[in-house]
């Protein structure tokens, strides 16, 4: 059995007093939430803040980005691998589709910044979607399955045994439109295979594949019926303690 994994990225959201308030809120409601992994992505600047008040619980923390670079040099304003692994976190979120769209990250700095989150101890969370666009002109499937093969290219299997991966179509992230439990299991399933084609069958079903999308408290338990489903990448909801708590206990 895959242990599901719910990831609450909080954006660019949640000056110094607003992060420690969320935190201490939600930590009495996740408490005895033993059914899954818990992890919440906070802004660079409350990382430290948040691990410190987290100390104790099961909840883990990830960065939202990363330097494509490993170890220290002069790369002005970026944040490495080892610093997030210093500040206390676990995972660090790699490829997201704002970083896609507004950075110009491509799918081979994906793959560096992968290599550069396993080099300083983080696990990734490499996130892969298609525009509306091309999920309209049936291209979803060229389109993730290049994301996968190509941003995860050269890992060996056991890299990959580190690494989850989150479908995040791009048409349904903060749009209030939600991909059925049907259409997000259908492309979990497929980049099953690709990792099973590229990497073995025994790690392609070991593999984690969260979804993300405007996934709230009223779709989360649909979403994780889905055998295919290994969790979620929660942007707006995870925001709120109690409704970021109602998705983590969705049983």
């Amino acid at each position: 059995m895959r242990q599901p994994v719910i990831v609450g990225n909080w954006k660019m959201f949640k000056l110094f007093a607003e992060a420690i308030q969320l935190v201490l809120d939600l930590k009495p409601q996740v408490v005895n939430s033993r059914h899954c992994d818990i992890v919440v992505a906070p802004p660079f600047t409350v990382l430290k803040t948040v691990n410190d008040r987290l100390e104790g619980s099961s909840i883990k923390t990830a960065g939202q980005n990363l330097c494509d670079q490993s170890g220290q040099g002069a790369f002005t304003g970026e944040i490495s691998g080892a610093m997030l692994k210093d500040l206390g976190c676990s995972y660090v979120i790699v490829g997201h589709s704002e970083r896609r769209q507004y950075y110009q990250e491509t799918d081979e700095i994906v793959n560096k910044k992968t290599r550069a989150a396993l080099n300083a101890g983080l696990r990734p969370i490499v996130c892969v979607g298609e525009r509306l666009q091309e999920r309209e002109n049936n291209e979803m499937e060229i389109v993730v399955g290049r994301q996968v093969r190509d941003g995860l290219s050269g890992l060996t299997a056991e890299e990959l045994s580190l690494i989850l991966i989150a479908y995040e179509p791009i048409w349904a992230i903060g749009t209030g439109r939600t991909a059925t439990p049907e259409i997000a299991a259908t492309m979990h399933k497929f980049i099953r295979g690709i990792v099973a084609e590229n990497w073995g069958s025994q790690l392609s079903e070991n593999i984690r594949i969260l979804y993300g999308g405007s996934v709230k408290p009223d779709n989360i338990s649909i979403l994780m019926a889905e055998s295919e489903i290994d969790g979620a990448l929660v942007g707006g909801a995870s925001l709120d303690a109690t409704s970021f708590a109602q998705i983590v206990n969705y049983k």
